[in-house]
């Protein structure tokens, strides 16, 4: 049987401090995810969820988009995935009599801990206007009470549509369509926080904001980057192919402030060598100080220039840059290299925190490879100048050919299981005009065409009083959105704040006048309509698309899929009584499309390029991959035709005296804003997590001492933000850099600080003091 929830939030006086790990996964990993799944579903239902995911057959996991291989192992999930799965498929519910029994106030003390430990959401839930606690409400009228709000709305941008990157591509679809016929793209969603900087670069750079490798890929390549990214953590099954990148003859460079164990030594849980032996993934490991990695890759572009004019060669080259492929697939070459030039050795060095030696020894890895891979994630996304560092990660590339052959390219790694499919599908507020031609064309009405609210331009329209209502699918807005207090205050000023959602979280604490928490099936669950069983797709993150079905039975009767949830107000939005399509909106038949999923696959397919013949691609076990120019052809869908060198002024922060970059980040008891336990054992941290990682000199410096207690700070034009009582612990940080994890320490990252270009929060730099916690308490 499923042990019960936690009576209480975590107790941080019960926190305690190890040396960390120097390596990951190996058999703490399998038990870990064998204790937390016994806790949550029992020994039966265990088995029956984990043997089904990522399996052919089965359902794909909600944990992370690092792709799949057509031949699966019979484990084909990793600790993290046991999480979330075992978190979904938990015996634990959360009923009408809970929120009968626990005001809006009561759980707004309540930790994130806490509140996802209490299990599933079982019905329709609404907060009156003024009342204290959730009662329950039918379907029926809590759909109508969207519809109407909506519907008394004076303009169409009132409204805003969050989503999550576990939505699937048919709900995340229709969601789209629903929201273009309301009139309105204030579509933000979870990428907008994370991976849009790399969205941004990548499609001015190369004509396509997806990555361009493959597995295999991956597995062949010579040289791989992995910068600003902590697999072991958040992309476990990625050490696997590392591993197998490493047999092959790889060499992979690891650059993050942090030193992180997956990436030092992988003791890999599906073959009995890989326990005991393990291997050493990171042959150099460059601690960089944050939002130095403009600085790096400049330094690396600068190294292969002047090797290029000293006459040396890299291999199967007559000289170090591969100029056929420049001069006949690439433009901006110049202005790149004039710009290589200005820039001084002292900045770099400066930016980057790193000595000369470091950089040449990259350099000269450059040199000697084949081909090269960079891979990245939040590190480097969430900086004022991400955009253009990875404008420079690109550009490195280039210089060498490494777009479009084999075991080379751009490798961003993203999180949330479909995020980019949910962008493929048209959850963004800007989707390009040809996608808004098709749309119109396929449904027979005119969607809007000026481009809508993104997270952070919806926080503000709801700040300033522009929003009427929020609807949220999926995920933790309130929690996963910067500047939590300002988010909070924004939402409550709406009149109507909508949740879909599978567990309790903070959101649902965050209204508007009136509240609703809609409860939809998980990933997990049998998805039984009309028509009979019903199955979902997936893109994950190297564009692979394929099919995922539940098998378990929905933790309650009263759950309706996302599907249902959006064809449902959509047919009550844009249908009259007798069921006719209402002039100027999308001629869909939605209550079919609710029945029968492979409606609204048809429906993409007509809009979509690459989906043609949808439904049988699907039957294939593997699925099918996207069309992507630059890796299939080496052609660019870019004004030129061809790739885009950059030239990028140097850009990195300049820390006052006294103060240190912050950035914020997961523990590995976590999932973005899902917090699965207590611990963070490979950085050595148990039991809490309000802990602070700074340098051991900046913590003298400072006048601390490891272990006191402090207060965060942060400073941006001159308005501070606070975060109270956390523990300092001396750790192997770049000198003036310090590390706390979020969703607690998002309170200090402001909400007017966001990246140039992609407007990203700039969540991995934000400048803050430490105040000795005795200095008083400012609640």
């Amino acid at each position: 049987m499923a042990s019960k929830a936690p009576r209480e939030n975590i107790d941080e006086s019960k926190l305690t401090v190890t040396k960390p790990k120097s390596k990951a996964v190996g058999l703490p990993a399998v038990t870990n995810a064998l204790k937390i799944s016994l806790e949550q579903m029992g020994p039966l239902r265990s088995v029956q969820t984990l043997l089904a995911v990522n399996q052919v057959d089965g359902f794909d996991c909600m944990g992370c988009a690092w792709p799949e291989h057509d031949k699966r192992h019979t484990a084909e999930f990793c600790e993290n995935g046991a999480k979330a799965v075992a978190e979904e498929a938990t015996r634990r519910r959360v009923t009408p009599e809970f929120f009968a029994s626990h005001s809006i106030a009561e759980l707004k003390t309540r930790d994130d801990y806490w509140l996802g430990q209490q299990g599933r959401l079982t019905h329709p839930m609404l907060l009156d206007e003024g009342a204290t606690h959730y009662r329950p409400v039918d379907w029926d009228d809590a759909l109508e009470l969207v519809a109407q709000e909506i519907r008394d709305m004076d303009n169409p941008d009132q409204a805003v549509f969050y989503t999550s990157g576990r939505t699937s591509n048919e709900a995340a679809f229709a969601y789209q369509l629903l929201v273009r016929g309301v009139g309105t793209n204030n579509l933000p969603d979870c990428s907008n926080m994370c991976h849009e900087s790399s969205g941004s670069a990548l499609v001015e750079t190369i004509g396509i904001g997806k990555g361009s490798v493959s597995l295999k890929d991956v597995e062949t390549a010579s040289l791989i980057f992995v910068a600003g990214q902590n697999p072991g953590t958040n992309h476990p099954r990625m050490l696997s192919s590392l591993e197998k990148a490493k047999k092959n003859g790889a060499v992979i460079v690891s650059v993050n402030p942090l030193p992180e164990a997956g990436l030092l030594r992988f003791e890999n849980p599906q073959n009995p060598v890989g326990m005991l032996v393990g291997t050493e993934l990171t042959d150099d490991f460059l601690q960089i100080r944050a939002g130095g990695d403009q600085a790096l890759f400049q330094g690396l572009g600068k190294y292969l220039l002047e090797a290029e004019g000293a006459g040396r060669t890299s291999p199967g080259l007559q000289t170090v840059l591969d100029h056929d492929f420049i001069n006949n697939h690439t433009v901006g070459l110049n202005a790149y290299l004039k710009q290589l030039e200005d820039v001084a050795w002292e900045d770099i060095l400066e930016a980057t925190g790193l000595t000369m030696d470091q950089i040449k020894a990259s350099g000269e890895r450059l040199l000697a490879s084949k081909a090269t891979i960079v891979c990245w994630a939040m590190g480097l996304t969430q900086h004022k100048h991400s955009v253009p560092t990875l404008r420079d990660v690109v550009n490195v590339l280039l210089l060498q050919g490494n777009i479009g052959k084999p075991g080379a390219g751009v490798c961003p790694v993203r999180g949330h299981s479909n995020v980019q499919g949910d962008r493929t599908m048209g959850i963004f507020e800007q989707m390009p005009e040809k996608f808004h031609d098709r749309l119109d064309h396929e449904f027979q009405f005119l969607s809007p065409r000026a481009h809508g609210y993104d997270t952070v331009a919806a926080i503000r329209a709801m700040r300033d009083g522009k929003v009427r209502v929020f609807v949220g699918m999926g995920g933790n807005f309130v929690r996963a959105a910067p500047d939590s207090e300002t988010t909070e205050q924004s939402l409550a000023n709406t009149r109507l704040t909508v949740q879909i959602s599978t567990k309790l979280n903070h959101s649902h604490l965050a209204t508007g006048r009136r509240a609703l928490i809609l409860p939809t099936l998980g990933r997990t669950e049998r998805d039984t309509q009309r028509t009979g069983d019903q199955r979902v797709t997936v893109e994950d993150s190297m564009s692979a698309v394929h099919a995922s079905r539940g098998r378990l039975k929905p933790a309650s009767e009263h759950l309706m899929s996302e599907v249902a949830i959006v064809c449902n107000l959509a047919h009550r939005l844009f249908t009259d009584r007798e069921g006719h399509p209402l002039p100027n909106t999308p001629k869909a038949a939605w209550l079919a499309l609710r029945d029968d999923y492979s409606l609204i696959r048809k429906h993409i397919e007509a809009v979509l390029d690459g989906f043609e013949n949808f439904e049988e691609k699907i039957q294939n076990p593997g699925g099918f991959v996207l069309p992507h120019r630059p890796r299939d052809a080496r052609e660019f869908d870019t004004a030129s035709g061809k790739a885009h060198f950059t030239a990028n002024d140097l850009e990195y922060l300049r820390v006052p005296e006294g103060r240190l970059i912050l950035q914020t980040l997961r523990s590995h008891d976590q999932y973005n804003t899902t917090i699965y336990g207590k611990d963070d054992r490979y950085r050595g941290i148990h039991g809490g997590r309000r802990v602070v990682l700074v340098n051991e000199s900046d913590v003298a410096e400072l006048g601390f001492e490891n272990g006191d207690m402090v207060h965060l700070v942060s400073e941006f034009r001159g308005t501070e933000r606070r975060a109270e009582n956390f523990r300092i612990v001396s750790y192997s940080t770049p000198k003036g850099c310090a590390a706390a994890y979020y969703p607690e320490t998002n309170v200090l990252v402001p909400l007017d600080s966001v990246a140039d270009v992609s407007g990203t929060p700039t969540s991995k730099s934000v400048i803050v003091r430490l105040e000795p916690a005795s200095a008083g308490s400012h609640e």
